[in-house]
C-alpha cells in the first residue's frame, strides 16, 4: 500500500488520507497497554500515515507524553514526517470530571507552553480549542494562536467542533487549516450547513469518530461489558434499546461489506474518505492489528451502487441516541440550532 495524502485545507501542510487519533491510548475507552500504543504509533509512521492527534487533557497529559515518547523512539525518516495536531482548553479537576473550557489568550499560551514540554518538541503544527469557550469570541483564541505562529511555537490554527458561524469568524480572523468534529455514517450532522462553509473557505475537515467510538466497527455485541472508565458506558448510543437499534444497522452494512469482500470497519471508512480529498478520517486504533484493518479501508473503491447499498442500510438519521450526554452536548457550538 502506498499512502496518499491530500492537503489540509487551502492553507494546511500535506498529511496522509488518513490520520491517527491517539486519545484513546490513554484515557475513555478503559485500560490501554502502553507498549503496544507506542507501537502502534509506530506502525503507522511505517505505513506514511503522518498526522497524529492527541489533546493535553486527555488523561491530564498522559497522551502528549505518550506520543511524545513514541516520536522520541521512532526511526529519524518517519519520525520527522510527523504532524501533531494537538487540542487544548478542557478544564479537569484531581477526579477526572470536566469543568469547562478556557479560550483566554494568555490560557492558550500556556496551554502550548505545556504541550510543547510534554511532547518534546520545538513547535504544534496545528492547534485548535477543543470547544467553544462561550465567555471568550473565538476571534480571541485564534488571535492568540496567531500570535504563537508568529512566534515559531504553532505553524497553523485549527477549530474543533465549532458551527458554521464561528468558523467564518475564526476564518476572517486568520487562515484555519482544518475542523475537527465527528463525522460518520451515523453522525452526519455537518453536511447541512458545515460542510457548506469548510468548503468555501478551503478548510478542510479532520473526522473523528469515524466508527462511532467502535459501534459501527463490526467488532462491538450487544453482551460486551464496558469497564467503568470507558465512557461508552455513559454514551446514549451505547445505551439499552439504542445499543440493539444501532447494532442492527451494523448487521445491515455488514451485509454490503461482506458483498465488497471487506470487514465492517473498512467499508465505513471508506465511506467516509468517499466523501471527499478534504476530509481526512482520524482512526483511533490502539492496536496493530486494529490499524491494519483501518489502513486497507484506503483500498476499497465504492461505486454509485455500493454508496446506495450503504444508504439503504444506514440512512442518514439513522441511529438512535446522541453522540455525547446531554451535558456534553450542551458545549458542542456544532450541534446549536442558529435561528
Amino acid at each position: 500500500m502506498t499512502m496518499r495524502t491530500t492537503s489540509l485545507g487551502t492553507t494546511g501542510p500535506q498529511v496522509s488520507a488518513l490520520g491517527l487519533g491517539c486519545m484513546g491510548m490513554s484515557a475513555l475507552y478503559g485500560e490501554a497497554d502502553r507498549a503496544e500504543s507506542i507501537a502502534t504509533v509506530h506502525a503507522a509512521l511505517d505505513a506514511g500515515v503522518t498526522l497524529l492527534d492527541t489533546g493535553d487533557f486527555y488523561a491530564m497529559g498522559h497522551n502528549e507524553m505518550l506520543v511524545g515518547e513514541a516520536l522520541r523512539t521512532a526511526p529519524a525518516a518517519t519520525r520527522d514526517k510527523a504532524l501533531v495536531s494537538v487540542k487544548f482548553g478542557a478544564l479537569r479537576d484531581p477526579d477526572g470530571n470536566w469543568t469547562g473550557y478556557d479560550g483566554r489568550p494568555a490560557a492558550v499560551k500556556n496551554f502550548a507552553a505545556y504541550s510543547l514540554q510534554r511532547l518534546g518538541v520545538d513547535h504544534i503544527d496545528v492547534y485548535r480549542i477543543a470547544r467553544l469557550d462561550p465567555d471568550v469570541p473565538i476571534e480571541e483564541t485564534v488571535g492568540a494562536i496567531a500570535e504563537l505562529i508568529e512566534k515559531g511555537h504553532v505553524r497553523h490554527v485549527g477549530l474543533s467542533e465549532v458551527g458554521a458561524d464561528t468558523v467564518r469568524r475564526a476564518a476572517a480572523t486568520a487562515p484555519v487549516a482544518d475542523l475537527q468534529i465527528e463525522y460518520s455514517l451515523i453522525s452526519r450532522g455537518i453536511e447541512r450547513e458545515i460542510l457548506p462553509a469548510t468548503r468555501e473557505l478551503g478548510i478542510a475537515v479532520t473526522a473523528y469518530g469515524v466508527l462511532s467510538r467502535g459501534l459501527i466497527s463490526g467488532h462491538f455485541t450487544r453482551d460486551r461489558q464496558l469497564a467503568p472508565t470507558d465512557f461508552r458506558a455513559f454514551s446514549p448510543r451505547f445505551q439499552g434499546e439504542n445499543l440493539q437499534h444501532n447494532l442492527n444497522l451494523v448487521e445491515a452494512l455488514r451485509e454490503v461489506a461482506d458483498g465488497k469482500g471487506v470487514s465492517v470497519a473498512q467499508i465505513a471508512i471508506a465511506w467516509v474518505l468517499s466523501r471527499g480529498e478534504d476530509i481526512v478520517p482520524l482512526i483511533g486504533a490502539r492496536s496493530r492489528e486494529r490499524l491494519e484493518e483501518a489502513l486497507g479501508a484506503l483500498d476499497v473503491t465504492l461505486d454509485e451502487a455500493d454508496l446506495a447499498a450503504i444508504e439503504k442500510a444506514v440512512p442518514a438519521g439513522a441511529a438512535a441516541g446522541e453522540r455525547y450526554p446531554q451535558a456534553q452536548m450542551a458545549h458542542l457550538d456544532s450541534e446549536r440550532r442558529r435561528v
